[in-house]
């Protein structure tokens, strides 16, 4: 008997079946691989609904990892200097720092524009 691969931390919100014929197939919905820098076409905004009236830089449009999101939020939020949160693909960094999160995108050799005011 061949051993399956069932890495159960992938199967988040998977329902699972008993026959025993069934084997699990990972999904194409799986987290896709990061596109390099220069592909990477980000949009920066600034945004302030449902945020009890703060302003907050809203970055999105990062295709790749969650992990790599992750390390991208931490270094607009170290050159900025302020807290911010990355999930779902956005990145959120406290305030208005719209003009320097291009700046550090671009620097950094992301494709990233303002949009918006």
């Amino acid at each position: 008997m061949s051993k399956k691969n069932n890495d159960w931390k992938k199967r988040d919100g998977i329902v699972f079946s008993t026959a025993d014929s069934f084997d699990y197939q990972v999904g194409s919905d799986e987290s896709q691989e990061t596109l390099p820098s220069s592909q990477q076409k980000l949009k920066v905004l600034l945004d302030k609904k449902s945020r009890a009236g703060k302003q907050v830089t809203l970055i999105e449009g990062f295709v790749g990892t969650e992990e790599d999101l992750k390390e991208l939020g931490k270094l607009l939020k170290n050159k900025c200097g302020v807290g911010g949160s990355t999930k779902d693909g956005e990145i959120l960094i406290q305030g208005d720092h719209r003009d320097k999160v291009v700046q550090v995108l671009i620097q950094a050799g992301y494709g990233a524009k303002k949009v918006g005011g």
